[in-house]
């Protein structure tokens, strides 16, 4: 198997090819959003056509061991078989009806029994519904306007928050003011300028902007977060759409002792099935039930069935512990193929969201090769974007992923040495 970056990939894309080409007449641009696969080198497929455990297959037959599970959604592994067992039986009996299924009590109760901080819950689909809705309820609660928000942080796709600006208009963003993440006199800064009029502070558990190293919360950060929060009466909200379920079964900020008022869930909460949910306390009840939040799907009881399966099968089979463990060893492994191949790499965010990047590497060119290469040799990365461990990982599965990494590691070393 040759060491050098070749860009022209062997295995077989055909399928993958005819697809793209077809979906560029009917899709505007062939693909949008996050899963557009033009954005990334040529050995990712854009079209995927089965999962599972850790592994993926694409419309070609390549299989991959998946390192990004959906961009995080998936948390114990593609087709677990309780939480396809649970979907299954709830859709033999109804899905979206007139009103909601007894799934949505069941699935508010475990809500609230296993995050910390949460008297009520309430559901839809998206992580942008979620954390719209939690600034909704904020200042239907607070009466107040002004929203702070981190530097770069990305909390959905709405007008308010994307940090895309097509479409968008002043007026959008016109109570949105910005912190740094990590810095508390930015956010009292920012509070200071609002003129008593601040809603909410929405933060998320670490830092993990795309395109830069991540960044793990201050403790003292988190505390005095609250603290400005409690002073003000604004509300604390904790984005855990992309973390939630992955560092703590209570909350990401759990272990940390400090609880939001409310939180925005997503991702991993039904391991792939579309649900969301916003949990809060009892201060903020008042507020949720004064907004008005819908959606047609919002109700739909398959996804809650599989985030109640999804919710005991984390806490039965101990998934986070079990990530920690096989994320560490992935960092370490990486760490020893950087070393001996002469490489500097950081390597940052927690072990079961991890990144890597190349030092130096700012038009991530060298990641582009190792993503490359590693996605040709069986081994799904992102060069740019935080990865996600699940629970389905062993440890056969990483250092087989090893390997294919090292490969990728050689391709680099072969880079630089030709500059």
């Amino acid at each position: 198997m040759t060491t050098t970056y070749d860009p022209v990939d062997a295995r077989p894309r055909q399928r993958d090819h005819e697809l793209r080409d077809r979906a560029r007449r009917v899709i505007p641009g062939g693909m949008y959003g996050h899963q557009n696969a033009t954005r990334l080198p040529a050995a990712y497929p854009q079209f995927m056509a089965s999962g599972e455990g850790c592994r993926v297959r694409d419309v070609d037959g390549n299989e991959y061991i998946d390192f990004m599970c959906s961009y995080g959604p998936i948390v114990l592994g593609h087709r677990h078989p309780d939480v396809e067992a649970a979907a299954r039986a709830q859709l033999d009996r109804g899905d979206c009806q007139n009103g909601p299924g007894e799934v949505i009590v069941e699935l508010a109760e475990r809500f609230v029994d296993v995050v910390d901080h949460a008297d009520w819950a309430l559901f839809a689909k998206n992580g942008t519904d979620a954390t719209t809705t939690c600034v909704t309820v904020a200042r239907s609660q607070t009466e107040k306007r002004k929203v702070l928000v981190a530097e770069g942080a990305y909390h959905g796709a709405a007008p308010w928050c994307t940090p895309a600006p097509a479409g968008v208009v002043p007026e959008d963003r016109a109570h949105l003011l910005h912190y740094r993440f990590n810095d508390l006199e930015s956010v009292t800064k920012a509070v200071e300028s609002a003129d008593d009029d601040v809603a909410a502070i929405v933060v998320s558990p670490f830092k993990h902007d795309a395109r830069h190293d991540q960044e793990l919360v201050d403790p003292a950060f988190a505390n005095g977060l609250r603290s400005i929060c409690d002073d003000t009466g604004a509300a604390l909200i904790l984005d855990d759409v992309r973390c939630g379920f992955r560092l703590a079964h209570g909350g990401s900020w759990e272990p940390l002792g400090v609880a939001p008022d409310l939180s925005a869930w997503s991702k991993a909460i039904a391991n792939g099935y579309p649900l969301a949910a916003v949990a809060g306390n009892d201060r903020f009840r008042a507020g949720a039930e004064r907004i008005f939040v819908t959606g047609s799907f919002w109700f739909s009881a398959a996804a809650m069935a599989a985030g109640v399966a999804t919710i005991d099968a984390l806490g039965r089979e101990d998934a986070v512990a079990t990530m920690v463990r096989t994320g560490q060893r992935l960092r370490d492994g990486l760490a020893a193929q950087a070393d001996a191949h002469g490489i500097t790499i950081n390597q940052t965010g927690p072990v079961q969201m991890p990144l890597m990047t190349f030092a130096g590497d700012e038009s991530f060119e060298l990641a582009n090769i190792w993503g490359d290469v590693a996605a040709r040799n069986g081994a799904y990365f992102h060069p740019w974007h935080n990865w996600f461990l699940s629970a389905a990982h062993t440890d056969a599965d990483i250092d087989e992923a090893l390997a294919a990494t090292d490969l990728a590691f050689a391709a680099v070393a072969t880079a630089l040495a030709a500059r």
